[in-house]
This record gives C-alpha cells, sequence and structure tokens, in this order.
C-alpha cells in the first residue's frame, strides 16, 4: 500500500504536463507525428516511475543518512573536522548532481563539462562551510545575502568589462542547478541534523538556508573563473531530434544515467559508510534499510533522468520552435501554464516541502509553499520568454529582483527568508534544465537565431531560481499581516468584553 501510495503521487506529479501537451496536440498550435506523442507518453510514465522509486529512496535513505552524519559530526565537537568533511561533502555532491550534469552537456560546445562541473563543485563546498558557520556562530543570513549578492553583481560587472558578458546567462544558471535530487536530500537533512544540536527550538531558520548559500556560491566562484576565461568563446546549440530508434536511445540514456548517479551514490554511501565507522554505529538494521532505500534512489533516478533527456528534452524543443511562429499571446500562454506544472514534476521540491512541513510542525503548509513555487516558476518562465522576444539583458531582471528580494528579508520571519532562498535553487532542477531550457533554446532560435541562444536562452533557471524566493517572501509578508490583524481583533474584542463586565456591575 505504501509502495502504491508513492506511485499514486508520482503519477500525479507528471499527469498535468503530460495532459497540457497532450490537450496542445490536438490543437492548431503543435505538430506532433505518431511516433512522437508516443515516445513523450512513453518518457511520461516511465518518469512517474522514477519520481515515485526516488521519493521513497529519498525518505527512506537519503534523508535519515543526512540527518545522522550531521548531528554525529556535530556532536564530535571537532570544528575543523565539521568544515573539511562538510567541504568535501558539497564538492563531491555538486560534481556528481545530474541537473548540473545536464547543464553541462548543453554547453559542452563552449565550456569542457567536466572543468564546469569542478568549478561549481567549489562554489558549493566553499558555501556549505559558510552555511554552517552561520549556523555556529548565529549570523543573520539576510546579512550574509546582502554581502555576497553585492559581491555577486560586483563581479559580473568585472565580467562584462573583461568582454566576457556573453557568459553571464549561463553562469548565472550555475547556481539554479547545484540544488537537485541528489544534493538536496542529503545536504538539507545534514542541515538539520546540525541545527537540531546547535539551534534551540525556537530557531526554525537555522535548519534552512543552506540551499540558497550552495545556490550563490557556485554563482560567485564561476565568475570569479569566468573572469580568466577566452573571451572568444562561442556557442553552438546542440542536437535536439528525436532519435527514431526509441528503445535504443532510451538504453543507451538508461545506462548513462544509471552510471552517472551510481557513481554519485557509491561516493555517498562510503562517505556515509566511514562516518558510520568512525563515530556514528548505526545499527545493522537501519544500514540494511538505508541500502535498499539506496537502491530505490539509485532506480528512480535513473528512469526519470533517462525519460526526460529522451522525450522531454526533444519535446520540449520542438514545442519551442512551432509555438514561437503563433505570436507572443499563444507563447506567453502556455509558458505559464506548463511552467506551473513542471513544479509538480520536480523531485527534489517534494524532499524539500516535506522537510519543511517536519520541521516547521506544520505552520509552514506543503500546499501553500507548493502553490507559491507554482506561481512563481510560471512566472519566471513566462518572464524569460519576454526577454528572448524582446532581445535585452538578464541583469534588467536580476539586480532589481533580487535588490527586492534582499530589502524583504528584513521584514518578514526569518525562517520564511531561509526557505525563500532554499526553495528557489530547489525550484530549478532536472525539469527546468531539460525541458525548460530547450524549450527557451526553441523559441530563441526561431525569433532571434541560433548566435542569441548563449545571451537570451540561457538564463532561464536563474530566473526559475529567483520569482520563487520573492513568492515565498511576499507570503511571510502576508502571514505577518494577517497575524496583527488578528491579535488587533483578539484585543478590540477584549476591550468590548471589559467595557461590558464594567457596565454590568
Amino acid at each position: 500500500m505504501f509502495i502504491l501510495n508513492r506511485l499514486k503521487e508520482g503519477i500525479l506529479a507528471i499527469l498535468p504536463i503530460y495532459l497540457i501537451i497532450l490537450i496542445l496536440y490536438f490543437t492548431p498550435f503543435l505538430t506532433l507525428t505518431n511516433y512522437e506523442l508516443l515516445v513523450f507518453t512513453a518518457c511520461s510514465a516511465l518518469a512517474a516511475v522514477g519520481i515515485s522509486l526516488f521519493n521513497l529512496g529519498a525518505e527512506s535513505a537519503m534523508t535519515p543518512m543526512g540527518k545522522a552524519v550531521g548531528s554525529g559530526l556535530t556532536k564530535k565537537g571537532n570544528l575543523m573536522l565539521l568544515i573539511i568533511i562538510s567541504f568535501l561533502l558539497g564538492l563531491m555532491l555538486t560534481v556528481a548532481e545530474p541537473d548540473l550534469q545536464v547543464l553541462a552537456k548543453q554547453v559542452s560546445t563552449l565550456i569542457s563539462p567536466l572543468f564546469f562541473t569542478l568549478i561549481v563543485g567549489i562554489g558549493v563546498g566553499l558555501f556549505i562551510v559558510i552555511a554552517i558557520l552561520r549556523m555556529i556562530f548565529k549570523v543573520s543570513l539576510s546579512s550574509i545575502l546582502m554581502f555576497m549578492y553585492a559581491l555577486t553583481f560586483g563581479l559580473a560587472i568585472l565580467l562584462v568589462y573583461v568582454g566576457n558578458g556573453n557568459l553571464l546567462p549561463l553562469i548565472m544558471d550555475s547556481g539554479g542547478v547545484t540544488t537537485g535530487p541528489i544534493t538536496v536530500p542529503f545536504l538539507m537533512a545534514l542541515c538539520i541534523g546540525i541545527s537540531q544540536i546547535i539551534a534551540k527550538k525556537s530557531e526554525k531558520d537555522m535548519n534552512f538556508g543552506l540551499m540558497g548559500l550552495c545556490s550563490i556560491g557556485a554563482i560567485v566562484v564561476v565568475l570569479f573563473v569566468g573572469l580568466f576565461l577566452d573571451s572568444n568563446l562561442s556557442y553552438k546549440v546542440g542536437d535536439y531530434s528525436l532519435n527514431p530508434n526509441f528503445f535504443n536511445t532510451y538504453l543507451n540514456n538508461l545506462f548513462d544515467s544509471f552510471k552517472e548517479v551510481t557513481i554519485a551514490l557509491i561516493l555517498i554511501s562510503i562517505f556515509f559508510l566511514i562516518c558510520n565507522y568512525l563515530f556514528l554505529h548505526i545499527s545493522k538494521n537501519r544500514l540494511i534499510k538505508m541500502g535498499i532505500g539506496m537502491i530505490y534512489t539509485l532506480l528512480g533516478l535513473s528512469l526519470f533522468l533517462s525519460s526526460v533527456s529522451t522525450g522531454f528534452m526533444p519535446i520540449g524543443y520542438l514545442i519551442g520552435e512551432q509555438l514561437a511562429s503563433y505570436g507572443n499571446t499563444i507563447i506567453l500562454t502556455f509558458c505559464f501554464i506548463v511552467g506551473a506544472a513542471t513544479v509538480l514534476a520536480e523531485p527534489a521540491i517534494h524532499v524539500l516541502n516535506t522537510q519543511i512541513s517536519e520541521v516547521t510542525g506544520g505552520i509552514v503548509k506543503k500546499h501553500v509553499m507548493l502553490i507559491g513555487l507554482m506561481i512563481g516558476v510560471a512566472l519566471s518562465l513566462v518572464l524569460s520568454i519576454i526577454r528572448i522576444i524582446y532581445h535585452f539583458d538578464i541583469m534588467y531582471y536580476l539586480v532589481p529582483g533580487f535588490l527586492i528580494c534582499l530589502l524583504l528579508s528584513f521584514f518578514v520571519p526569518k525562517v520564511y527568508v531561509a526557505l525563500a532562498f532554499d526553495s528557489g535553487g530547489v525550484a530549478a532542477g532536472a525539469m527546468t534544465s531539460s525541458f525548460m531550457l530547450p524549450l527557451a533554446i526553441g523559441v530563441c532560435v526561431v525569433l532571434q537565431g541560433e548566435s542569441q541562444v548563449l545571451t537570451d536562452a540561457f538564463g532561464i533557471v536563474a530566473m526559475v531560481a529567483l520569482t520563487p524566493i520573492m513568492v515565498i517572501e511576499l507570503i511571510g509578508l502576508i502571514a505577518i499581516i494577517r497575524d496583527k490583524l488578528i491579535m488587533k481583533k483578539q484585543v478590540s474584542n477584549m476591550i468590548l468584553e471589559e467595557d461590558e463586565v464594567i457596565i454590568k456591575f
């Protein structure tokens, strides 16, 4: 029954986006062959199974492993050991992160995928250390974010000055893809495990904020490296065509995904077993349960990633190409709807929402977070397509956008600030890089030409990471206003009751 419930969740996650494409298939706006529709249907079904297995694995393996390592390292009381292991863990997880691999492959004609993933991993590792030091020394997240985003935009100005401004959208995208299905369950649980030891129960904001700092960390380090890259780098659009031999293509992608995920999980398992031998000492029965959970994670993530690579990427690109020729209203309406639907299909978002509900004791509702993320991602996709249509720099969005987010962080509850910046990074997951990015590239190729793809189409991941932050912070602001109004009403009622008592006397 438990597995059936997880399967139901996976089907419900994929079903909205599948139905949207199916409805569009019966309109004049999208022309798909029977083979293309059949491939997309098969990949949607396999992706649903993949999400189900992944959620099962994350719940039974990744999350308890992360919590155990976080609390165990903190109890040791060795700060240097905590810093070194946290950095290595961040580097290791990020290099193996499938979302980052998907983006790296799409820009392989521009920069070496291995070099790109390594520098992103170093950024994540460094900022995990900063996040942990923040928890230990009780530093305000808003203050750290204000400084880091000021540094980010300062480096961005320098990047433009040295002639590498065309790399800005790609660099900003690198922050969003660091927080995917491998990193989110483990690192969020690690953060919660540490905070449970060193933070008070009232300091719920200390449980979150790690994902947000990881995202900005990747951007800062890649920006710095970008200052020294060759300014004559050129980008070519990859091959997004649908292979006529579905079974061979799917099996090849499944093998590649299985290999990448296996490497990631083996590294995590070795790391965890070393920690367990040295100081965790978890029982054999629990280790066996975690091992079974890792198998679920491996199978689920391999199925999901191979499905989006085989079916979602080429179909996304095809949809972008075709809808771009029907006018702005059609493409923008479709992007808003599909942007909201893709949130349901992001595996890491379900992990985030579950952990948020548990840590806050249900104060922050899962459905409120989900609706906020859906609105945020839908708006981000619309704004990205508007940028492609009118061909302007992404910094016109990012600078005022993050400035508003940072200003709001000083007025909303701390827990909402931490949740917002975590949500932004997590929202930009596998579906963004493997479906929405190809869709944007398809639109850009038709409207602006291949030469503008690097500057106009890329940046969509960064936008997906931005708008949910703003939406969640606004939810927090609304919560404050609502609570104050309720309190004001209660005080007013108390005064009226006291007046009545005095009159009766």
